[in-house]
């Protein structure tokens, strides 16, 4: 008996310690995430900021040092951007901004749409702005202009543009409440938005899990920004494309 009872004590000691640790596991657990304004915070995963928007994980975004895979020979089979433009149903005369235009691998085929319009290349990097730019004017483009943005901000006139397009680029906007209020702001009434992003729906389509984006997440995240899904066109074979209107 005297020697049970010299244990039993630090038994005891022991499941108390091990059940406070499991608590305060649990606690963790169920701990709100850190939040600012209708962003939430955790710790980084290998293809994201760590900023939740929505539940979902904004990505790294890609920088001009990554250029050449923008530029890749494989794109327009992989993509078929062509498809894409063509489903766009431009007009002549239309005011089309590209957002996160990169290199302008976008911009290039809209401006060809848009004869009497106008495209503006919107870019957060003014190392992929100058990119452009050399292409634009060594094919002597006229109807491209290019635009820094902040990562809040598309600094876009107030119902200046007929449609803002997004070719996998909004998954990585680092401010997409702002940045959307920014895009609703410029649309005309009636105007449109259309996001391209690779279906997260589909395990086969292999790109890293943050720069992809399901039908759900999209609608529900652009819903936030006052817009109103019109369809989803199922033509391109890795990507949704996804076409929203401001109301007049």
């Amino acid at each position: 008996m005297h020697k049970f009872s010299s244990i039993a004590p630090a038994i005891i000691r022991l499941t108390l310690c091990c059940l406070l640790l499991f608590s305060s596991l649990g606690c963790a657990a169920n701990a709100a995430i850190p939040t600012d304004g209708p962003y939430g915070y955790i710790s980084p995963s290998s293809d994201g900021i760590g900023k939740l928007y929505y539940g979902r994980e904004i990505a790294n975004v890609m920088g001009y040092q990554g250029a050449n895979w923008l530029a890749r020979p494989s794109r327009a089979t992989e993509e078929r951007s062509d498809m894409a433009v063509d489903a766009l149903m431009l007009k002549s005369d239309d005011v089309v901004a590209d957002i996160g235009a990169g290199l302008g691998y976008i911009s290039f085929q809209l401006a060809d749409w848009v004869a009497d319009g106008k495209v503006i290349a919107v870019d957060v990097q003014p190392e992929m702005l100058a990119l452009l730019e050399v292409e634009r004017d060594r094919y002597h483009l006229n109807n491209i202009e290019t635009v820094l943005s902040t990562e809040s901000d598309p600094n876009l006139p107030t119902e200046s543009i007929d449609m803002a397009v997004m070719f996998d680029a909004y998954h990585e906007f680092a401010y997409p409440a702002e940045m959307m209020a920014g895009i609703v702001r410029a649309l005309k009434p009636g105007g449109q938005v259309v996001l391209a992003e690779y279906r997260a729906e589909n395990p086969l389509v292999l790109i890293k899990k943050h720069h992809k984006m399901s039908q759900k997440q999209v609608k529900k995240e652009l819903a936030a920004a006052g817009l109103t899904w019109v369809k989803t066109d199922d033509r391109l074979p890795q990507q949704h494309l996804m076409f929203f209107e401001k109301l007049a």
